[in-house]
């Protein structure tokens, strides 16, 4: 079995108010959680190998698009490439 270790150091959000940043920020670690749950997924972080760092470049978010921190959060979890 393969171990997966993810550290999150620092998120940026930038554009998102502090009252928001919390719920964002949960979604962004739930969606990671759940990609991380999948075999395929795992798979395919294995295959890319150790990575530093990852960039999950611009999210754009719109407000009739994103209702929730959450469901932002999990736009930018799947920007990551998981």
């Amino acid at each position: 079995m393969t171990r997966i270790v993810i550290h999150i150091d620092r998120l940026v959000l930038r554009g998102i108010d502090s009252t928001d940043a919390e719920a964002v920020s949960a979604g962004v670690s739930s969606a990671l959680a759940e990609a991380l749950g999948d075999p395929a997924r795992q798979a395919s972080l294995v295959a890319q190998g150790n990575r530093a760092r990852v960039n999950a470049g611009t999210v754009k978010a719109s407000a009739a698009a994103e209702s929730t921190g959450r469901a932002l959060g999990a736009r930018i979890a799947g920007a990551t490439g998981t």
